[in-house]
This record gives C-alpha cells, structure tokens and sequence, in this order.
C-alpha cells in the first residue's frame, strides 16, 4: 500500500508516549498526528488499540554467519527470528562467516549470499585483522559502518586478533576517514594468567574470565582513542567495574560509545547450573551485583544502547554431551527475544518502553549512522513494532526461527508479546509467522 495510517493510543516517539495515528506514504513517515485526526478519504487505517507502537528495532551486533557456516545460521532464519522479534534493522558482523568481511571482494560474496533472503534491512560491519589496513578504506567506501577488531583469539582462524601495534594501526587509519573501530574488549595477558580449569562448574569458567580482562582493555582502548581523537566502540560490555572508566572517558571528550547486552542485563552467574553450556559467552555473564551496575549505567547514559550479540552454533558445539565450558562454543542465541527480555527486567526495574526504545532502537541506530532508523517521526523509515507489554509467554526454542533450538532462555516466562512488524509500511511479520517473500534491504553506510 503506497499509503496508510497506523494508529494506537500508545505510540512512542521522541517526544514521549502518547495516542496517536502515524501517516506512512512510500514507506517513510510523513506526519505524526492527534489520534482522532481526519483521514484522507480511501487511505487504509490499520488500528491497534492499546498494543503499543515503537520503532522498529536496530540490532547492531548480530552473527549471521553466512555463507560458510550456514548451519550455525543464516540471512533467511536470522532475519525471520529478528522480524518476529520487533527488529527490523540489523548490522551484521564480519565473523563467523567463511569469507570474513575483510575486503571489498569478502564484502561482495557476503551481499550475494543475503540478496533476496532477508526479511529485515541488513548492513554490515567489517573487519579488521592484522595485514588488512589497506583495505580498511576500500570497505568504508563500499558501505560497511564500521570495523571490528578482536584484542585476543576469535574463536576462528580466519579472523585472527590485533597486537596492540595493530590495534593503533587500524585506528589511525580509520581516524583519517571518520571510520568506527568496534572493539572485543578484553586483554589476553589478563585471561592467560587467570585460571582455566575447564569443566561444568559455571564458577569456573567466570574465574577464566575474570572483570579485569575487561576493565585494562578498555583502560588501553581509551587512551589510544583519546591520543589519536579517534571513534572506538566498546562491545558487549559486561564488566560493571568499566563503568567508572567509560564515565570519566566520555567526560573529558573521547569519542567512546559501550553497549551492552540483553544476556547480561537479565541473567545472572547465581542462577547458571553447571554443565549448562547454553549460559556460555564472552565476556561471560557475571553476577547480579554487577547487573544493578550496568542498568543504573544504562539509566545515566554511561551506557548507550543494548544489542543482541546473537552468536549461535549447532547444538553440538555447545558440548551439551560434556557440559564442559570450556569445550564449548561461546554465544548466547537470543535475536528473536531480545526485545521481550528487556522489557520484562527493565518494566521490574520501574524503566518505561520509551527508555527500551532508546537502548534498542534510537541509540543503536545512532551508532551506525542510520539517520532513517531508530524513531517514529517525520522523514523516517515506516519501521514499527507492535507489542502487547502485559502479555506473557514462556520460551520454548522449537518455536523460535533460529536455525538452531538452543537457547539460555528456554523455559523462561517473558513479559511483552510482539504482535507484527512493519518494514517501510510493509508488515513482514505477524504473531510469529514472517511474510514471504522477503522484503528487506541491503543497506550501506551514509556518507557524508
């Protein structure tokens, strides 16, 4: 429909929460409007009632892994599980994939791979790796938003770390471009000299990755952007210890940015079982102390916004047969749930939806630069989500559309059913089912 109004007596937008009917015409916003203001004769008005309209969600940080390793994931079930989630943007990381998205030519296969199967908007981050920085300029021009790098082992071969020469290497060359490193954030020395033990007690594996791998990580990575005036993009913070550096940072002016994650902001070390190999992720997900710290973090703007970091496998990587930590892949799969995770603590914590807008979709948009992304405004793309916030479920991972059904959710009873989605005026997904054929977009980064 090249033109229609949606209307909700709960939509939220920048300004706040309030009723309203939003007018979409060749799929962007032209108008937020009064509720009961006049439709233009013949123009389709789909109502919601009460279920609340946000902006559709931008997950900035999600392995989709394909081509090459297909069977962790892929563009068609990762896009379907992130549409039947409230997300209709997501940023895909240049690993675990075979190739990498460390050139130009890695770029084109990894475009071909998504062309016609993605449900949602797709760009892509890419990487940098030792011996790439000339193709660092290359892949900016060609659209990626940014670049990530690792400070110790990947998990993969082929996207081995940055030694610390590396690592101001790369940042000095993206700074002569405006280029964004999006850094893996903890220092191998810190890991090497704490205990790896291995097996199925969960205590032993956090001891493996202990906060101060975390905290002199981004100690370093904060100096470094601060001496060359350069962008750096802490990831997937779990470390509360950080706070205090990422604060005082973004006070004396470093261009720093921190996410955070869904896992870490709702799941605690206390409640992990041991052999429960589904926990499992670096950094790791740490105890429900440190959990306050990051949501009073996220409350104060210390934190910017909160992403997936939506990394599978097959359930045989995750070593459910040993249970042993250590043998296991790390990465919690949790795209199609994200949204309903974090509202359901941040609703016990006294946070509104405004505020899960603004970590899920308003600052993940800004971190990428997707100036049509991330509001319910004019001139933005007609990207919505639809949730009943009162409505519970439980998670049963056979249901979800991830390729693979494992997830550290599973059995749990989560507030906030998505009830569709929308993609510039197109509703892609509706109570779980996702509509064929694909209607997403293969997006590049805006240049000035």
């Amino acid at each position: 429909m090249d033109e229609l109004v949606l209307r909700s007596t709960r939509v939220v937008t920048p300004e706040g929460e309030r009723p309203a009917a939003v007018e979409v015409r060749a799929g962007t916003i032209t108008a937020v409007r009064a509720h009961d203001a006049p439709v233009p004769y013949g123009v389709p008005v789909v109502d919601f009632g009460d279920d609340v309209l946000l902006p559709g969600l931008v997950d900035s940080h999600v392995h989709i892994n394909d081509p090459g390793r297909t069977e962790w994931e892929g563009f068609a079930t990762a896009t379907a599980a992130a549409a039947a989630g409230g997300i209709t943007t997501v940023v895909d990381m240049p690993l675990n994939s075979i190739p990498p998205t460390t050139t130009t030519a890695h770029l084109d296969v990894k475009r071909a791979a998504a062309r016609g199967r993605v449900h949602t908007d797709v760009g892509f981050w890419g990487g940098a790796v030792p011996g790439n920085t000339a193709d660092l300029r290359p892949l900016h021009d060609a659209g990626v938003f940014g670049f990530k790098c690792f400070l110790l082992p990947s998990g993969v071969d082929e996207f081995p770390q940055l030694s610390p020469p590396e690592v101001a290497a790369a940042l000095s060359e993206l700074k002569a471009f405006g280029g964004l490193l999006i850094v893996h954030a903890e220092d191998p020395g810190t890991i090497d000299s704490a205990p790896q033990q291995g097996g199925r007690r969960y205590a032993d594996f956090l001891a493996s990755r202990p906060p101060a791998a975390e905290d002199r990580a981004i100690a370093g990575l904060i100096a470094l952007a601060a001496r060359l005036d350069a962008r750096v993009h802490i990831l997937h913070l779990s470390s509360a210890s950080a706070l205090p550096l990422i604060e005082a940072a973004k006070k004396d002016g470093v261009r720093l940015t921190a996410e955070t994650c869904p896992h870490f902001l709702t799941l605690t070390a206390e409640e992990v079982p041991d052999g429960a190999t589904e926990f499992k992720c670096c950094p790791p997900i740490r105890e429900a102390a440190n959990q306050d710290a990051l949501w009073q973090a996220l409350a104060d703007g210390v934190i910017d916004c909160v992403v997936s970091d939506h990394s599978p496998s097959t359930i045989g990587l995750k070593a459910k047969d040993t249970g042993d930590f250590a043998a296991a892949w790390g990465g919690i799969s949790s795209l199609q749930l994200g949204l309903s995770a974090v509202w359901t603590e941040a609703r016990r914590r006294g946070h509104t939806l405004a505020d899960v807008v603004r970590w899920m979709s308003a600052g993940p948009a800004a971190l990428a630069g997707l100036t049509a992304k991330g509001a319910i405004e004019a001139g933005r793309d007609a990207d919505f989500a639809v949730v009943d916030p009162d409505a519970v479920f439980t998670v049963d991972p056979a249901r979800l559309r991830h390729r693979n059904p494992i997830t550290a959710y599973a059995g749990r009873t989560l507030h906030g059913v998505v009830r569709s989605s929308w993609l510039r005026g197109r509703r892609i997904a509706a109570d779980g089912a996702v509509a064929e054929p694909p209607a997403g977009r293969l997006l590049t980064a805006p240049r000035a």
